[in-house]
Order: C-alpha cells, then structure tokens, then sequence
C-alpha cells in the first residue's frame, strides 16, 4: 500500500497537481509507521524508517520531479541499505 501511494503521486506529479502529491506522501507516511508499529523483524523496522526518512526529506524538500518519485518508489521496493544509500545521493 505504501508503493501505492508512492505511484499515485507519480501520476499527480505527471498531472501538474501537487498538493496531491503532498497528500500521496502524507499517506504514505501513515501506512509507514502503522507498518513499523505492526513488525517483529527489527532489521526491516531500521530499513523502513530509513526510507521514512528520505521521503520526509523529499516531502520537505517540495520535489515534484517525476524522476525523483520514481527513485523513491524504486528504493521502496528493492529495500535493502545499499539502495538506501543511493538514492540519498
């Protein structure tokens, strides 16, 4: 779900609409930490709120680039630290 909503921004990015996007990122934030609340696996908790990290980072940031969302969902779904540390890059 959290990919989801990573992916719609991705279309309200394309459709100029960004307070949507920012809406999309918010929600994606509340489906992280409703995740991290519910993991027992305390490594994956570590590699899911550094994620929650680069995206604040991006949401505060306002980038509204179609490139940049799509390294975040890229990031998202390979979620390991090696892809951690690229996209900050």
């Amino acid at each position: 779900m959290i990919a989801n909503e990573i992916n719609r921004a991705q279309n309200w990015i394309e459709k100029l609409d960004f307070e949507k996007v920012s809406h999309c990122y918010e929600r994606a934030f509340e489906l992280i930490d409703l995740t991290v609340n519910d993991l027992k696996n305390k490594s994956f908790i570590r590699e899911l709120l550094s994620y929650r990290e680069l995206l604040a980072t991006k949401y505060i940031q306002k980038f509204n680039d179609p490139r940049t969302n799509s390294g975040l969902l890229r990031v998202l779904l390979t979620l390991n630290s090696g892809s951690f540390n690229t996209a900050r890059q």
